[in-house]
């Protein structure tokens, strides 16, 4: 399958989004109206699995078409290209527009892009910074809202020449925690809303205490995701009419999705910790390709395959560890998924497998090399993740060595506000 002269390539990805939260997955609330409308003129991918379950592994992924263990160091920094290093070579502006402190320039994401936006600022002037830090603390800011990637991402799209090709990266945080959706949207799905902080407070301690939410409590959080979402959605909207104003959403391969989800109890933790169960790695994927017609995909599909369908519209070798979502997609495909283990089990590495009928799930321990294998639906998908895994140990032989662990105070105070400290 081929697409119409390529012209600009956006990639849309909203943080923490699980799929079966969204009313075109089949969830109780409408929460999704304008991605169930774009998924229904588009090719919807029903089953789709994020490569990891934690940002630090899932977008480096996304974003190179390779597996973690190839596409980051041991340091998590950014250790080959991006498909925006690739388009960069191809003649296409290149922008990035996000506040994840995992995917900064402080660990080299901001390599290909013509206009990289972090929303980190300590870099670009100090006294702004400061500045800014203080005014984020009195209201408990965490991250740009989705309102904001929209105008900036929008005002470097209107810098552009008319005839310039390009790629955009627009990555959503709303729906990562602390959930505090804004306004209106605050009491969308419950009669009484509770403050940022209370909000932010209960968010560290489901993360922290688990077995101390209560029923009530873990309703609580849901109902405050759930209004993230719809949020998200509205703003997602916006910026899809400003593309239609512009002339470009007719003219333009669009994909949608979400680096990973987020688990409210359902494996005894919530917030996407390093493990691999499907609320935490089952995302939406929605791809929209001039002269490609709608349709539902349920063939298992992973987000290593973005780039890979990138660089296939392109005429180029993908050099990837995925399969182009514009052709043949069809059968009982396995997907694999992988997630190092957090900093006190740093010599474990856990794998998962997925196809239509189950799923496989097994550790890895560096330190004795021992392998123990989980739930696993059928001794052939064992076999295939055994396999993978031994491909995977390969690799690693030749891992890059970790050259520094620092990160800067103001991504510190970021990734202590998102619960990552």
């Amino acid at each position: 399958m081929t697409t119409d002269r390529l012209e600009n390539i956006i990639l849309l990805s909203a943080d923490a989004l699980r799929a079966d939260h969204l009313s075109c997955h089949g969830y109780h609330r409408e929460t999704s109206p304008i991605l169930d409308e774009l998924a229904s003129e588009s090719l919807h991918f029903t089953n789709a699995y994020s490569v990891s379950s934690h940002t630090r592994e899932a977008v480096p992924a996304l974003l190179t078409g390779k597996y973690p263990d190839v596409a980051i160091g041991s340091d998590y920094r950014l250790a080959t290209d991006t498909v925006a290093s690739t388009l960069s070579k191809e003649g296409f502006a290149t922008g990035g527009f996000h506040s994840n402190p995992f995917v900064s320039r402080a660990y080299g994401f901001d390599s290909g892009f013509d206009k990289f936006d972090d929303d980190l600022h300590l870099g670009q002037h100090k006294l702004i910074a400061l500045a800014q830090r203080a005014f984020d603390k009195l209201r408990n800011r965490h991250y740009a809202r989705a309102g904001e990637i929209n105008d900036r991402s929008l005002e470097w799209v209107d810098s552009l020449d008319s005839e310039q090709p390009f790629f955009l990266w627009n990555h959503y945080m709303d729906t990562h925690g602390p959930y505090e959706p804004p306004g209106e949207y605050a009491t969308l799905y419950r009669d009484e809303s509770i403050s940022d902080r209370e909000a932010a407070s209960l968010y560290q301690r489901a993360i922290k205490d688990p077995k101390s939410i209560t029923d009530e409590e873990r309703q609580l959080l849901v109902d405050l995701y759930d209004a993230e979402i719809r949020y998200n959605d509205e703003r997602i909207g916006e910026f899809l009419e400003e593309l239609r104003d512009r002339g470009l959403f007719e003219r333009s391969l669009l994909v949608f999705t979400a680096d990973h989800g987020d688990a409210f109890g359902e494996h005894g933790y919530y917030e996407h910790p390093r493990y691999l169960h499907n609320e935490i790695t089952h995302v939406p994927l929605v791809v929209r390709a001039p002269g490609v017609e709608s349709d539902i995909v349920e063939t298992p599909v992973s987000t290593l395959d973005v780039v890979t369908t990138i660089k296939s519209e392109l005429g180029r070798e993908s050099g990837s560890d995925g399969t182009s979502l514009l052709g043949e997609v069809s059968g009982d495909r396995t997907v694999f998924l992988q997630a190092r283990g957090e900093k006190e089990h740093s010599h474990v590495r856990r794998y998962a497998a997925r196809t239509l009928d189950g799923s496989c799930f097994c550790e890895r321990d560096r330190e004795t090399e021992a392998v123990t294998f989980g739930e696993c639906s059928s001794r052939s998908l064992r076999e295939k993740l055994e396999v993978h895994v031994e491909g995977r140990v390969r690799f690693e032989n030749g891992e890059m060595v970790s050259e520094s662990d620092e990160v800067d105070e103001e991504i510190e105070r970021r990734l202590s506000a998102l619960g990552y400290k």
